[in-house]
């Protein structure tokens, strides 16, 4: 049966977000909130954590996972960013934003778009996120929580336990989350692409 923690959301117990990391670190799944909705997420180089996240979606591997780093600096890792790049990046994070670019070799290949060599990355702006990233000292990969055969997207933690409290190491609640996905730019063009709209404002990319 999964965990529940309940997080402050203005100020994160230091316990509950170490108890957070050590669960990523032996290879759990977790659901949580971000900026744009609930997520499951796991740990790179953790292949069975990722493929019970494949299970809980109902998707096979050639969906992609996200990766969710803390700032700019750790993006940088595992995208090719160029100046025009960066300064789009700079202005736009952290934020509802998940960027489609040119992936490092930091990105295994099975991680990467099999035609293409790039990687979805995001810079959250969600306190609790931020802390978990800052203790696991990593990206996490991500996906939307979306369950097959659901008609609405979870956005009550209770709800979330309910359903998924046996295929899923831990719950976190900060309270309320809202309900809706983010905004998803290629940025690998000569100029940005959209991919899906979402809550990301889309007026700064011309979009």
């Amino acid at each position: 049966m999964s965990q529940l923690f309940n997080i402050n959301l203005e100020n994160p117990q230091h316990r509950l977000i170490v108890h957070t990391a050590e669960i990523l670190r032996d290879g759990g799944v977790i659901a949580y909130p971000t900026d744009s909705g609930y997520a499951l997420g796991c740990m790179l180089g953790h292949g069975d954590a990722q493929t019970r996240i494949r299970q809980i979606r109902g998707v096979d591997d050639k969906h992609l996972f996200t990766l969710l780093c803390r700032n700019l600096s750790e993006l940088g890792n595992y995208a090719v960013v160029s100046n025009s790049q960066f300064r789009l990046l700079k202005a736009n994070t952290p934020g509802a934003y998940t960027f489609i670019l040119n992936a490092t070799r930091e990105v295994p290949r099975k991680l990467q778009h099999p035609k293409r060599n790039t990687v979805g990355l995001r810079v959250p702006d969600h306190a609790v996120v931020q802390a978990i990233l800052e203790e696991i000292d990593a990206p996490l990969l991500s996906m939307t929580l979306y369950i097959p055969d659901e008609d609405s997207v979870l956005s009550e933690a209770w709800e979330i336990r309910d359903k998924l409290e046996h295929v899923v190491d831990l719950v976190i609640d900060v309270g309320h989350c809202v309900a809706g996905a983010t905004s998803v730019i290629n940025l690998t063009g000569d100029a940005p692409e959209l991919i899906r709209e979402g809550l990301g404002d889309l007026a700064p990319f011309g979009l």
